[in-house]
């Protein structure tokens, strides 16, 4: 990095150093002290950039410290944005009862649990791609406990067979996982060379799955019948978000745009068609539907999460700590037995810093050491 100072061995690294770690051990300790995992991140990167601006400003080269963090913030708002919009739309699916009418389906038609186990699971598994596995996970575990209520050992089963799904589904496609999505937006990966990794993904799901299938009842739950319609536009919004994820590759692939204006571009698309539902619900008498209700229920504390880890990240990056961390790794280990061990680290903190950081890094790597890690 052009004129940047080494401050790894200085007073402003080590405490940038201390300030991460401190902010991400409250993260980890969410579930026991409420504090919200946004809070202490977000500190956490003002706090570092302004020690990283604070040892600059006595230098010539106190610019590329304002230089650095756009670059970082402009990371930040194509993930944020294009999340935001992809949130939304689930928002106006689960609004319009899409989520409700297939739990409901599902009720009617009576399976045994073990049907159930395979029916969800194989739902995870082929929804995960085009929403993205944590909203999937979410969404049919709600279906299994709804469903289920009556048999604990199911439900877990079902719920723990949902999240492997679904993260193995999310895997061969963009808009599966956040790690995938920043890969593909970083540009280190093809839209199409992700599919490389169905055959993968699709053992990854059966081999869990198997396995449990014989701990799973093959009795039928007694769940009484519910009767939910899907509302007015709920159909056309489904067909209105898989014209977003087409247009977001389009804009990528045929248009060399970032990915993010074809998922605007697709915003818009439920922003006029939710005018037209808006309408009509009124000449039916019906409770109107609204689209910034929608968007007032994404999940500010995720979007604000990822500001603070790629903000701090980013900051620790231009102080000179990932480039270590990239030499000792990708060079002195090798591609693969970094890569395992970046699998490994992201299992027991989280996978969004990790990947960010592996970004960061940019080490020179093929394209099947960025499929592995």
């Amino acid at each position: 990095m052009e004129h940047a100072i080494n401050l790894t061995s200085h007073w402003a690294g080590f405490s940038a150093l201390l300030i991460f770690i401190v902010a991400y051990g409250f993260v980890m300790a969410e579930e026991f002290t409420h504090l919200r995992k946004s809070k202490p991140v977000v500190l956490a990167a003002g706090l570092i950039w302004g020690i990283v601006a604070f040892v600059y400003s006595g230098t010539p080269h106190y610019e590329i410290v304002g230089e650095e963090i756009r670059h970082s913030f402009l990371e930040y708002a194509e993930l944020a944005f294009f999340l935001l919009v992809a949130m939304t739309y689930i928002n106006a699916l689960e609004e319009r009862n899409v989520f409700n009418s297939l739990k409901s389906w599902l009720i009617k038609k009576q399976f045994s649990y073990r049907q159930l186990f395979w029916i969800t699971g194989t739902l995870a598994f082929l929804l995960s791609p085009l929403a993205d596995n944590l909203t999937t996970a979410l969404v049919l575990c709600a279906v299994v406990l709804a469903v289920g209520s009556s048999s604990p050992k199911f439900v877990g089963l079902a719920c723990v067979n949902i999240v492997v799904a679904a993260n193995a589904g999310g895997v061969f496609s963009p808009f599966g996982d956040i790690t995938t999505l920043m890969v593909w937006q970083a540009g280190q990966l093809e839209f199409t060379q992700f599919f490389a990794l169905v055959i993968p993904s699709i053992v990854n799901f059966i081999i869990p799955a198997g396995v449990m299938h014989f701990f799973v009842s093959d009795h039928k739950p007694e769940v009484p019948e519910q009767d939910i319609s899907i509302k007015i536009g709920g159909k056309v919004i489904i067909v209105l978000g898989l014209l977003t994820i087409l247009t977001a590759v389009s804009f990528h692939n045929f248009l060399h745009l970032p990915p993010v204006f074809g998922m605007m571009t697709g915003l818009a698309y439920l922003q006029l068609y939710g005018y037209y539902i808006k309408r009509r619900s009124r000449w039916l008498e019906e409770q109107p539907y609204d689209f910034f209700e929608n968007v007032s229920k994404v999940q500010w504390d995720t979007l604000l999460f990822f500001f603070g880890i790629i903000l701090a990240v980013g900051g620790l990056g231009f102080i000179g700590y990932l480039e270590y961390v990239s030499v000792f790794m990708y060079t002195d280990l090798g591609a693969t037995t970094a890569n395992i061990l970046v699998g490994i680290l992201s299992a027991i903190v989280d996978n969004i810093p990790v990947m960010f950081a592996v970004l960061t890094m940019d080490p020179t790597m093929p394209d099947s050491q960025w499929m592995l890690v």
